[in-house]
């Protein structure tokens, strides 16, 4: 898999692990206000398969961009950071 080019890589804390072989994952950034120039926090929630379902409610994960396993789905689970 590692020969398709560069895929993304993000970190984040799952905030769901209900569904089977999947997790979300909230992702957390800092931006820069256009006009204000103030540094804003952003967030974006993404899918993540977990096969083992080794993840739980809580835990910082990394997750890696991988080809699309479901209508949601777009990444898989690299490991659990803590």
């Amino acid at each position: 898999m590692e020969s398709r080019g560069m895929m993304k890589t993000r970190s984040g804390v799952v905030i769901n692990d209900k569904i089977d072989k999947s997790i979300v994952v909230r992702i957390e950034r800092t931006t820069k206000h256009a006009k204000y120039k103030r540094v804003v926090r952003r967030t974006s929630k993404l899918m993540a398969h977990d096969k083992d379902n080794q993840a739980k409610l809580g835990d910082k994960v990394r997750v890696k961009e991988t080809r699309p396993m479901s209508g949601q789905k777009r990444w898989r689970l690299l490991e659990i950071l803590k």
